[in-house]
């Protein structure tokens, strides 16, 4: 499928790493000038080398300076905004301390918000526009642990409803997408080192089963399944999806509304 994202400028933040990298990737594949985004010198260019395309740039979206000057590093013209970066920082509520709470809101709510309000005049001036947040399950479903990081996943679940109704008939699709648990290297690692202590086979293939079994799909989603989806969205082809909270778990969350 032709996603028509050709001549189309994405900025992925985050995207020196992990999962930002697959999606980066994955919109280049599809012909988006891609802006690769790391937080410190080096970063982004790396990632650039790993994935064979690109164009790096680099900006602490922690701070407000930090946010302005990756903006213009970038150029005059940004169509497509994927807010990738955030951080699930361990914690509980009896240790994390109002700091953490604090700093998990600047990762993963203020870094969105700088960048949007930076590009949103942009975006309405050209009448088309698509902004991305990537949420997570955790936030219509938290855990008992971690509860700063899912409460800030949740305000920018909310964070996205108000945008979407801020943009509404001017031409920029507004979305979130809520992944569950993602097969990461590192998670795949951790899994197949827990399996064999439990006794669940020695591959992945004998093992995922067990750390899938309350997942309907029967495995764990891949990054590049997020990026996929990510991608459509992106993409004029999904004009008429706006104000949507999309969940790719394979269907963990038992929840239709």
């Amino acid at each position: 499928m032709n996603l028509r994202l050709g001549g189309k400028t994405a900025l992925v933040s985050g995207s020196y790493r992990g999962t930002g990298l697959i999606i980066a990737k994955r919109l280049a594949e599809e012909g988006a000038r891609v802006l690769v985004h790391g937080l410190e010198a080096g970063q982004a260019e790396a990632a650039v080398d790993e994935i064979g395309t690109g164009e790096p740039v680099t900006g602490e979206i922690t701070t407000d300076a930090g946010a302005e000057s990756l903006i213009d590093a970038c150029p005059r013209q940004v169509d497509v905004l994927v807010n990738n970066y955030g951080s699930a920082d361990g914690g509980s509520w009896e240790e994390s301390t109002s700091d953490d709470w604090l700093g998990s809101y600047q990762k993963n709510v203020l870094s969105a918000q700088r960048l949007i309000r930076l590009l949103l005049p942009q975006m309405r001036t050209l009448g088309w526009g698509r902004i991305i947040n990537l949420g997570t399950v955790g936030s219509t479903r938290p855990n008992n642990r971690m509860p700063h990081y899912y409460a800030a996943k949740g305000a920018l679940a909310t964070m996205t409803v108000s945008l979407a109704k801020e943009a509404a008939g001017t031409g920029i699709g507004v979305n979130l997408v809520s992944p569950g648990l993602i097969l990461t290297p590192e998670v795949r690692a951790a899994y197949l080192t827990r399996g064999r202590k439990k006794g669940w086979g020695e591959t992945w293939e004998e093992i995922e089963p067990h750390v899938a079994e309350d997942i309907p799909l029967g495995r764990i989603v891949t990054r590049e399944e997020v990026a996929d989806l990510i991608a459509f969205l992106a993409s004029p082809l999904a004009n008429g999806i706006h104000g949507q909270n999309i969940r790719v778990d394979g269907g963990a969350l038992a929840i239709l509304t």
